[in-house]
């Protein structure tokens, strides 16, 4: 039962801290369309997704109408491109045949965003793996709604160095076919390690193979109403700051509960999960960084940070699985850069590096995310920088991602205008040292010991 207090109290939440549902994610597994011709296989896929997600869209505005809970996102995530186009596709063009089939889909249903234009190659590549990771320059190109990722490790399989080197290049050259825009291509491009098959999430977003034929998975969101939360607890304890982050977790998670399972009854499709990781946006008041600030820090990045961050991810979490039976995805706090201003600042005020960053991913809920940095950085840096990423999640078991944008014609200080739930960023210093030698090595990097776990 809700009472009234509650109702209250969620009033206040979305009209004054800026709680949102951050999407509604349709996924939709694409194994029945394939074939072995990719003109078949693209009417296949259009026909697919048009059907079942085609009341997505109207369907969440009904929800927002009813309860008044913002649904910032629609989206659609699918099968794994990589996988679903290995009978059909002998060449590059073959795989951008349907990403622009994808980008058709989006636009026709009216979502933001379509992702599964991706490839899980954490051990090996097929051919079509190879040729789609190959296509995905062109494909960013071509596409607006359209997201792409490869995983390319796993704390199962190790590390698989020569798709973190080919993807390396693939995100330099993606930066140049995009650079009219500020390489933003690259935005809509993530590099993963552990990808869960339910994430809701753009970029990284697919639909796995373990999955059923279609699915409703929520995000939602709430740095605002946590922010706020915590500034109640200014002084106190650190057990009391933990209560505190916990019960606002639990009453944040029940409003994405709540539009989840509205959404699956009224568009037929089964409950997945929610996804209950704090999402900041550019918008004053809506930051990560103002949440690890008002614990106690002057600046994101000051000392103290990278165990803020754990207490706020944990507390998040140990909150969302009181509220809700089936939590999945990411679940935690995202850290990116150019969507939130509290990180904006915090760079530009000399107190956050890209080194300190990458610290903080050992213990946020996904990596190095929505970070510019110099147009001229090699490949060869890009893919040092993958690897570490990599490395962090695979001895730690967690989920970890580079999405980084070396924006052609910029450098260090300039700043960089993405628009929208993309925000802006500043273009942050890369260390200047070679890893040419341990990039150009080849092979994979080993499991490590305490993945045998069978």
């Amino acid at each position: 039962m809700i009472n009234l207090f509650e109702v209250a109290e969620t009033n206040k939440m979305i009209e004054h801290e800026n709680l949102d549902v951050r999407t509604i994610t349709i996924g939709i597994s694409l194994l029945s369309c394939m074939d072995s011709n990719v003109d078949v296989l693209c009417d296949n896929i259009y026909k697919k997704i048009t059907t079942i997600a085609k009341d997505l869209v109207k369907t969440g505005e009904a929800i927002e109408n009813k309860y008044g809970i913002p649904i910032v996102n629609k989206r659609i995530s699918v099968t794994p491109i990589g996988f679903v186009g290995s009978s059909a596709c002998k060449t590059v063009e073959d795989f951008v045949k349907i990403a622009k089939v994808l980008d058709r889909c989006a636009n026709e249903v009216g979502v933001n965003f379509i992702g599964g234009y991706s490839a899980i190659v954490s051990k090996g590549m097929t051919d079509a793996e190879r040729l789609l990771i190959e296509s995905i320059p062109l494909a960013m190109k071509e596409t607006n709604y359209v997201c792409s990722s490869v995983n390319v490790g796993s704390t199962k399989t190790g590390i698989n160095m020569d798709a973190v080197k080919l993807v390396g290049e693939i995100i330099k050259e993606t930066a140049e076919l995009t650079k009219e825009n500020d390489s933003i291509g690259c935005a809509k491009l993530v590099i993963l390690c552990n990808a869960p098959d339910d994430n809701p999430f753009m970029a990284g977003a697919f639909h796995g193979v373990t999955e059923a034929e279609s699915i409703i998975n929520v995000g939602v969101s709430g740095p605002g109403v946590m922010r706020n939360a915590i500034k109640t607890a200014k002084g106190k304890s650190f057990g009391e700051l933990c209560e505190t982050i916990k019960k606002t977790s639990f009453k944040i998670t029940r409003v994405g509960q709540l539009v989840a399972l509205e959404a699956s009854e009224a568009l037929g499709i089964p409950f997945g999960i929610i996804d209950l990781s704090l999402a900041p946006t550019p918008a004053i008041g809506d930051s990560i960084a103002d949440c690890l600030q008002e614990m106690g820090l002057e600046r994101v990045g000051a000392p103290g940070t990278t165990a803020a961050l754990a207490i706020l991810n944990d507390q998040v979490k140990k909150g969302g699985v009181m509220a809700s039976s089936y939590v999945g995805g990411l679940s935690g706090a995202f850290i990116p850069v150019s969507e939130d201003q509290g990180m904006i600042d915090a760079v530009q005020a000399g107190a956050l590096t890209l080194e300190k960053l990458e610290a903080m991913t050992c213990v946020c809920s996904v990596g190095l995310d929505m970070i510019a940095i110099p147009g001229h950085t090699s490949s060869k840096t890009l893919s040092g920088i993958i690897a570490d990423e990599m490395a962090i999640g695979m001895i730690n078991q967690k989920t970890t991602a580079v999405r980084i944008i070396p924006v052609i014609g910029k450098d260090v200080g300039d700043i960089v205008e993405f628009g929208g739930l993309l925000g802006y960023a500043p273009v942050m210093p890369v260390n200047q040292f070679s890893c040419d030698e341990f990039v150009d090595r080849g092979g994979r990097i080993p499991a490590p010991i305490h993945s045998f776990k069978n």
